[in-house]
């Protein structure tokens, strides 16, 4: 007997709109864009015939992955015209009771991670695709290639490709939480303190530094590279914001962020990559219209 028959479809799409929402912002990197996805889901799903629907979870899933490649066609023609570096959209992640088991929150921190999204956007709209699906959500081999329709050996050699430019783009480190945290805690305070000295200890001397502004705020316009430049900037930006910006880190994709705030709204988001210890990356997000639903959610 379908599922349907025993369960109200809106109540039976409610039940998946985390996953579904989940699946859509790792595949756009856009949290506007994956509501847009989902709410296109759900207006199919009202108007299909369930009857015949036999596994809702891999129906939506399949409908709302085809809508995200689709949609990523789109974006991506848009994304070449941007104004400086492109970041994801930032969103608070909460994991709460619903996923315990410690090894599976991180591994779903990971798949929403800033570094991790950045990567993503120089693969095919199917390879990302199949890499989320697969490493972020565990479908198994075969539903991935019912969903894309495509064969379980295509599917494959799409995943094996993909991870293969993952880890040549992002190569992985184990970092422990807590001491992410305190050295987020510390950056802020060396920065805001201008305290060059203590924030060049921090600084990995291959740092980097990726501002998105769209071209509607200031932040630089390419990425900034040596932990002298890096340091020196983000002591003269503290400088100059001291009498107006106040600080608060919350849990933004996977891992503590700094929140600017001007007057009480969200102005800017910072959040560092760390290696070995020290600061590998700094992520500066400023373009407004992707600080409106982080503001919306803190």
């Amino acid at each position: 007997m379908p599922t349907e028959t025993l369960t109200d479809p809106t109540d039976l799409f409610e039940e998946h709109r985390a996953l579904l929402t989940g699946v859509a912002y790792r595949m756009l990197g856009r949290a506007a864009d994956a509501e847009d996805v989902v709410q296109e889901a759900w207006l199919r799903w009202s108007a299909a015939d369930r009857g015949d629907v036999r596994e809702p979870r891999a129906y939506l899933v399949r409908i709302t992955t085809r809508l995200a490649v689709d949609r990523l066609r789109q974006v991506r023609s848009r994304r070449e015209s941007y104004v400086g570096p492109w970041l994801p959209e930032p969103i608070v992640t909460d994991f709460g009771p619903s996923v315990p088991d410690t090894a599976e929150r991180a591994l779903l921190a990971d798949s929403v991670s800033l570094a991790l999204l950045v990567v993503l956007e120089s693969l095919s709209p199917l390879e990302r695709a199949v890499f989320v699906l697969r490493e972020a959500f565990g479908f198994p081999f075969a539903e991935i290639a019912a969903t894309l329709d495509r064969s379980e050996a295509a599917v494959r050699q799409l995943a094996g490709r993909a991870r293969k430019h993952v880890d040549e783009g992002r190569p992985r480190y184990d970092v422990d939480p807590a001491q992410r945290r305190d050295l987020t805690e510390r950056f802020l305070a060396a920065a805001a303190e201008g305290d060059l000295e203590g924030l060049l200890a921090m600084l990995a001397p291959d740092v980097r530094l990726v501002g998105d502004s769209g071209g509607k705020s200031k932040a630089p316009l390419r990425v900034m590279e040596t932990a002298d430049k890096i340091g020196r900037f983000l002591v003269a930006v503290a400088e100059g914001a001291r009498e107006v910006f106040g600080y608060r880190i919350e849990e933004i994709n996977g891992g503590p962020a700094l929140i600017a705030l001007v007057d009480g709204k969200v102005d800017s988001v910072f959040q560092i990559d760390v290696r070995d210890g020290r600061i590998a990356c700094v992520y500066i997000v400023r373009n407004p219209d992707k600080l409106q639903g982080l503001a919306r959610a803190l």
